[in-house]
């Protein structure tokens, strides 16, 4: 038999101060040209075996280190990263931390800098690695002007242009649109023919089907592994270790249907297989489920609204809308469409370059920022960019207590907060000791905490695992339905269709569809000429006829044939 290229044996790590093992005892063996993803739940130590690869832990991560790893048979020498850079390419989970040059070009050229590739050579490697990620034509832009999903596309491009023997990827597909998901899994699947290994960590399940193997973490180890279809059919397996089910497989169970295949239109032609169509009443069904929302109180107005940046870039473009209270909006489109500059607007964090906003009745430049922070909260798209105190307990008390609560108003608060995002009992810990699904959990605890009228919240499922995805969306619908207005930014489309009742998609700054979530999904050469795709619930109603937004409803809408 060929012998592994990566060969882990009882591998145990433990945080320098931390009073359990992130890892324990891992077992694992990696075959040369094998496409291995990795899931399991936030803080069970997929993060942690990463920086084990490429030797950051311990070299640069302190703590406790047992076991051994062996890349092509050799021990990898802890002591000298540089060395074990060359062999093993590591994009991180947050990946702006790996991102630090004023252009794009020269992020990507600065490895190779580094590894003492012939100058002659780099131009032609910088310009192939921008165009396997989808940034031909960026090479000049400085990278702080990127959208969050065209830099995590940059650090994959700053290392893979090393052309590393093993590739690891830690979550790069967080902040992308769901197109750009798909290109990711498929840029992964024709690595395979170049390099020798592909470890790729991820919590979102659908485009698992394409790798090799699936390795489920757990508590510190390897629960399970083996071939993803086999692993991924199992939805109540799943959701017990934090991972978010196929719909496929959902619906095959509810069903009672075989599981032969969980590609979208095998499981159809299955369950037509077995007798069951679309209901006689399913259109009724349908209609009575949607949500009535009042127009009569306006909450943002937009109207003709332009917004250029510096080089003259129109990032918004002649934007009207108007969001209503009590409306649950969802707004998309593919990275760097001019999602996060719009809704800068609804909380004065950038203002009009031309036409008018106005909040709450109140033209945008007359509030201050003061003023506008207590009726809209905001959670950024990189929890990072909010977070600076030395706590938990003192983060999500810096808001209400700015706003002149008293100590026991504020106490409560951050203990209401805290327990709504499951940061309970970890007051006194280190925010920047936290993983990034924790970090964005301590974001949206830090707004809540200051009970906003208007929540905007961008991307605010990013590097959460589902359960943690679940709670903070049944949080935010609990604020939407006693009466908050919620205006969320985000490419899980799944969520659109579940949690929001009204769907803005923007290409190039404009608006180019705006609708009920039941109509936003139809059009699909519209969606894929932005970058999105309907969630698998919405390809499998359509497949029957229907317009379901959800699995539930889906179930509801067939019957068998008699």
């Amino acid at each position: 038999m060929t012998a592994p290229i990566i060969d882990i044996q009882d591998l145990s790590f433990t945080y320098r101060g931390a009073d359990r093992p992130a890892l324990q005892a891992v077992e694992y063996l990696h075959k040369r040209g094998e496409f291995t993803a990795v899931m399991g739940a936030t803080g069970v130590g997929k993060s942690t075996l990463c920086r084990c690869l490429n030797g950051l832990i311990p070299s640069f991560i302190k703590g406790k280190l047992t076991g051994n790893i062996s890349l092509f048979g050799e021990a990898i020498d802890s002591r000298h990263v540089y060395k074990t850079a060359r062999r093993i390419g590591l994009v991180f989970q947050d990946f702006e931390a790996q991102l630090f040059s004023t252009d794009v070009q020269l992020e990507v050229a600065f490895g190779l800098e580094n590894f003492a590739v012939d100058r002659q050579e780099m131009p032609q490697r910088v310009t192939s690695a921008l165009k396997r990620v989808g940034l031909s034509g960026f090479e000049d832009r400085d990278p702080s002007t990127l959208s969050g999903g065209e830099k995590q596309r940059l650090a994959i491009a700053s290392v893979l242009v090393s052309r590393p023997t093993v590739l690891v990827m830690d979550e790069p597909t967080t902040d992308l649109d769901p197109i750009g998901k798909r290109d990711i899994f498929d840029l992964a699947c024709e690595l395979r023919q170049e390099i020798d290994g592909i470890i790729l960590v991820e919590h979102e399940t659908e485009h698992v089907l394409t790798a090799d193997r699936l390795v489920i973490m757990s508590e510190g180890t390897i629960l399970r592994e083996g071939p993803p279809a086999d692993l991924l059919s199992d939805p109540h397996f799943l959701e017990k270790y934090g991972i978010r089910p196929l719909q496929t497989a959902v619906l095959l169970e509810r069903l009672r249907v075989p599981a032969q295949s969980l590609v979208v239109s095998d499981a159809v032609e299955s369950i037509r297989t077995a007798g069951w169509q679309a209901s006689l009443d399913a259109a009724t069904k349908l209609t009575d489920s949607d949500q009535e929302i009042s127009r009569d109180t306006p909450v943002i107005e937009v109207q003709e609204l332009v917004h250029r940046y510096q080089d003259g870039r129109a990032a918004v473009d002649g934007v009207s809308l108007r969001v209503d209270r009590g409306e649950f909006v969802a707004v998309v489109g593919q990275n760097g469409c001019g999602k996060t500059t719009l809704v800068k607007h609804f909380n004065g964090l950038h203002h009009p370059t031309e036409g008018e906003v106005s909040i709450l009745e109140k033209p945008s430049l007359d509030w201050t920022l003061s003023e506008l922070g207590r009726k809209v909260g905001y959670v950024f798209q990189n929890p990072d960019h909010q977070i600076f105190a030395n706590s938990i307990r003192e983060e999500i008390a810096f808001g209400p207590a700015n706003f002149g609560l008293s100590p026991a108003e504020v106490s409560h608060k951050v203990e209401e907060a805290m327990e709504v995002v499951g940061l309970s009992n970890r007051g006194d810990d280190d925010p920047f000791s936290l993983t990034k699904g924790e970090r964005q959990q301590l974001a949206v605890a830090s707004v809540l905490a200051t009970d906003p009228e208007i929540l905007i919240l961008d991307e605010p499922t990013t590097g959460l695992d589902y359960q943690g995805q679940r709670t903070i969306l049944d949080l935010i619908e609990g604020l939407n339905t006693s009466g908050r207005t919620i205006i969320m930014i985000t490419h899980s489309m799944w969520v659109v269709a579940e949690y929001a009742s009204r769907c803005i998609m923007m290409s190039g700054g404009k608006v180019i569809a705006d609708s009920p979530v039941r109509e936003c999904f139809q059009n699909g050469e519209l969606l894929e000429s932005i970058m999105l795709e309907a969630p698998e619930a919405v390809r499998l109603g359509q497949a029957f006829g229907l317009s379901v937004r959800s699995i539930d409803e889906l179930v509801n809408c067939l019957e068998k044939a008699e």
